[in-house]
């Protein structure tokens, strides 16, 4: 641990801190999400269920969430959602086309009407020049629009906020899909 990277990361916690304090923008989800009577399943991966759980931090989450799956190894994917192995071959799992194939599988085999998925490098380890450590894909999709979102983060938060990083960016990119399309 350096200097840098302990301020680096002390500043995304006193930034976020009234985010998380209030669940803001997870109220604001759900509030959508119930007008709509829309069902959410989450697919994860590089967030480890950290999405769900806080979706899930509100009262009543059950109206809106039945099932969510930690898809974290590729044969989870490939075996739960049904990503084909050729794409993880071709393209990489940390990918836009890995990250609509989750949110497909889970629109297709399970009982919700709209789906999220997260596939990232939450490091600190195993990134690369093309893929660097900080960079999310998120699949958001509903019966008939599908999209896929790329973001990278500051590669020097700590793991743990890292994944809190990802997981704000996925309810971000879920908030702005549920306002362009209900």
């Amino acid at each position: 641990m350096n200097i840098k990277q302990l301020l680096v990361n002390i500043d995304f916690v006193v930034r976020n801190f009234y985010g998380i304090v209030t669940l803001k923008r997870e109220k604001e989800i759900a509030n959508l999400l119930k007008r709509n009577a829309l069902i959410l399943a989450t697919v994860e991966s590089c967030t480890g269920g950290l999405v769900s759980s806080r979706m899930t931090d509100l009262s009543g989450s059950s109206m809106y969430i039945w099932q969510n799956f930690i898809t974290y190894a590729n044969e989870a994917k490939i075996n739960i959602l049904g990503v084909k192995r050729g794409t993880i071959e071709r393209v990489g799992v940390v990918s836009e086309e890995v990250s609509l194939e989750m949110v497909k599988g889970a629109l297709e085999k399970y009982n919700c009407t709209i789906a999220l998925s997260t596939t990232g490098i939450a490091g600190p380890t195993g990134g690369t020049e093309q893929k660097p450590v900080g960079l999310i894909y998120i699949g958001v999709a509903d019966r008939e629009k599908f999209k896929s979102y790329r973001y990278e983060v500051n590669p020097l938060l700590y793991r743990r906020i890292m994944k809190y990083a990802f997981s704000s960016k996925a309810l971000d990119c879920l908030l702005d899909f549920l306002k362009e399309n209900y």
